[in-house]
């Protein structure tokens, strides 16, 4: 079982001061796999006072200086894949071989994106008409970084890449639920060279280490992905010393399967995004809207899709999924399967309990519902599991109310043929809209509309809603 007591402070590994002890549990054995100690408040000021002391200087550095400092990043970042891939896999349950791609992988993208870009980025503008006056970007000061579980090293990345691109220093709170891999990322910036200060780690939990950052009076900006109640709950909190907030929140995305869909090219790609990390992805397009007339090929397709996804260890090399992450979320999973089905769904494949071949750890079933409807708790909550829905519409207009019939607006999906889903993109009410498929796009902005939250991570716009912006006019 590994051990990670330490917090890395001011370009140390140090004790924590008044910390407890916390156990991970592998969510496929129900065994625990690792120990962290969770900080107090007094290694959250320690924290902050260093990432304070290292903004003086680290916010004038040359922009080439910080760019060669991202790249330095992304080289050692690369030599520990392995290490990456091998606690994810065991702490959050993802299956190796998806742990050491698209999971590490989605943090090298990050990092690619806020390196492009720098190039070309304008840090000085001018004022049209005013020819004694400019605008200028300028980093925000100390931002306390706090990630989620489900894809961590994406969303470490995602605000620590920008955030030593702008020139800020940062105090990052991961999950409790995945920490190992945070504890090597330190281990990789340390190798980098990042100075002292600039990056500080502060394992934790929300209710102690993130409430003490989100009301810390040094901290200057908040960045927080997670749940859409814990965001509000940090907006409130940040409000005190009117900081910066800035939210990647929930997601309950549309499918919307047009008309002219073929199924068999259009469909399993946008379908891999439910099942891809065991549904586990803000932006998994759970929703399928598909034309009534053709309700019945719908069906059969999914099911058939479903039933195929092979479910196992973490541990094996494969294209299977894993379990997901700790006995909370599979008892929501399972509850809101329960309550399809006592609602009037129809179960077309999966349902509650662990699949046959597993007899222990937080495995769902790979789960199809038909005959959902806008009224069932289903089609409103976040799953956050292998679960798909499926719901008829009469007519277009039908179907992007439906779609849009959501406090969430994280992400969207089309599924049809790109002429027809032209016209369907721009009506979506969504931070991101693929079509016939379901991720983001390296340096493209990633973030919600509604209740998904605001600000953009990812290229340009991530980069620059981690500063402030300044005009400064001669008269």
């Amino acid at each position: 079982m590994r051990e990670r007591l330490q917090h890395y402070i001011d370009g140390k590994w140090v004790d924590s001061e008044g910390g407890r002890r916390h156990e991970v549990i592998n969510p496929a054995t129900e065994e625990p796999c690792a120990v962290v100690m969770l900080g107090s408040q007094a290694d959250v000021d320690k924290a902050v006072a260093a990432a304070k002391r290292a903004f003086t200087t680290f916010s004038k550095t040359p922009v080439a200086e910080r760019k060669a400092l991202l790249e330095r990043i992304i080289a050692e970042y690369k030599k520990r894949i392995p290490d990456f891939a091998a606690a994810i896999s065991e702490e959050m349950g993802a299956p190796v071989s998806f742990a050491g791609t698209a999971q590490v992988g989605a943090g090298i993208g990050y990092m690619l994106g806020t390196l492009e870009a720098l190039d070309g980025f304008e840090w000085e503008e001018a004022i049209p008409g005013t020819p004694n006056a400019r605008m200028v970007h300028e980093p925000v000061g100390v931002v306390a970084a706090i990630t989620p579980w489900n894809w961590p090293l994406n969303q470490i990345c995602a605000k620590i890449a920008p955030c030593i691109a702008a020139g800020n220093t940062v105090v990052l709170k991961p999950s409790e639920e995945c920490p190992t891999n945070a504890a090597i990322f330190a281990e990789v910036l340390d190798a980098a060279g990042v100075p002292a200060g600039v990056f500080n780690l502060v394992q934790g939990d929300g209710p102690g280490v993130g409430v003490a950052l989100t009301v810390h009076p040094d901290v200057d900006m908040v960045s927080f992905t997670g749940s859409t109640r814990a965001g509000i709950q940090i907006a409130k909190n940040a409000a005190e010393t009117v900081k910066r907030v800035h939210q990647e929140l929930g997601g309950k995305a549309p499918n919307l399967v047009l008309e002219d869909a073929d199924f068999a090219t259009h469909l399993p790609p946008t379908l891999q995004g439910v099942v891809a990390n065991t549904g586990q992805s803000c932006i998994a397009p759970t929703r399928l809207l598909v034309p009534a007339a053709r309700k019945a090929e719908a069906e059969a397709f999914v099911k058939n899709y479903f039933a195929a996804v092979k479910v196992g260890s973490p541990a094996d090399e494969g294209a299977h999924i894993g379990p997901v992450v700790n006995k909370a979320q599979w008892s929501k999973v399972q509850s809101l399967i329960d309550a399809s089905i006592s609602e009037g769904a129809n179960l077309l494949e999966g349902g509650p309990g662990l699949p046959d071949n597993v007899n222990r750890g937080y495995f769902i079933r790979p789960t199809v519902f038909s005959d959902v409807t806008p009224d069932m708790t289903i089609f409103k909550e976040e799953t956050f599991g292998p679960v798909a829905t499926i719901t008829t519409y009469t007519d277009l207009d039908e179907a992007i109310d439906l779609a849009n019939k959501t406090n969430y607006g994280l992400s969207a999906t089309v599924s049809g043929t790109p002429e027809s889903a032209a016209d369907v993109v721009g009506q979506l009410r969504a931070g991101l809209v693929t079509v016939n498929g379901w991720a983001g796009v390296k340096g493209g902005a990633f973030g919600g509309y509604k209740q998904s939250g605001n600000g953009r991570e990812g290229g340009k716009y991530g980069l620059k809603d981690f500063m402030e912006v300044k005009t400064i006019a001669q008269f």
